[in-house]
């Protein structure tokens, strides 16, 4: 408990999944929370559970794809809770193409949720984070980020970039000891892959070399060090928590 005491996080895509087990854990030690999604109605009832326990949160519905929503986020965080120490992207949209059979259109679709939108939240976020003196800038990839994964090129193709952008993120700011890391998870158990894991389940776990899938809290967890000071010594790394799919 109280590992996030004092601190404020924006955590897009906190309706369901990662983000939802992401924004209970980080209220449960002690941050402020600002959950965001555009399924507002789901998030309302992420932020209820949250008080109830006794956790600070506040929904915003919320198009990550646009520079006036973030602007409207990061404003009225600062009204609510006065600043912006954490920053989580993970929200997220999932597709199965391959470069062949894909409309260009939806390659942009992609793009603009998993790359784009985590451009505009650092861009919007970190300059409050300076004003502090430092913050934490998480941004969710994929091991598809790292490594090839036939099917999804949009998917796959904005994570590898995220990845690396990560990084260039990290240079840049680490004088202002803004920290920026990214996180990969493999496959995990989340209504967005619940699709794909009906079609493809002995697929995952023949690379998958842990006996079960990931479940949202054993990212969160990964999460909840990178916005602790336990990780302060951190900037541009890559948390990998895939159940051993990388490491073949």
């Amino acid at each position: 408990m109280g590992r996030l005491k004092g601190k404020v996080a924006i955590i897009t895509g906190a309706a369901n999944g990662m983000g939802a087990s992401e924004a209970k854990l980080f209220a449960n030690e002690g941050a402020k929370v600002v959950a965001t999604d555009i399924q507002i109605e789901r998030l309302n009832q992420i932020v209820e559970e949250i008080k109830k326990e006794g956790g600070e949160a506040l929904a915003l519905e919320h198009d990550v794809t646009s520079e006036e929503a973030w602007k409207s986020v990061v404003e009225k965080t600062i009204q609510s809770f006065g600043k912006v120490d954490v920053l989580v992207n993970n929200a997220g949209v999932s597709t199965e193409k391959t470069i062949a059979n894909m409309e260009m259109d939806e390659w942009n679709k992609v793009q603009d949720v998993l790359l784009n939108a985590p451009v505009i939240g650092m861009k919007q976020v970190i300059p409050e984070m300076k004003k502090l003196g430092g913050g934490s800038v998480i941004n969710i990839s994929s091991i598809g980020g790292i490594v090839g994964m036939a099917g999804t090129s949009p998917y796959t193709g904005a994570k590898g970039a995220l990845r690396s952008l990560s990084k260039a993120a990290a240079v840049e700011y680490a004088k202002d000891l803004v920290r920026v890391n990214s996180v990969h998870p493999g496959i995990v158990e989340t209504p967005m892959t619940a699709p794909a894991m009906e079609q493809a389940q002995a697929y995952f776990q023949t690379f998958t070399q842990l006996p079960y899938f990931g479940k949202p809290e054993d990212v969160a967890y990964g999460v909840l060090f990178l916005a602790s000071d336990e990780s302060r010594f951190m900037t541009g790394a890559e948390l990998v928590i895939d159940g051993g799919w990388t490491a073949l």
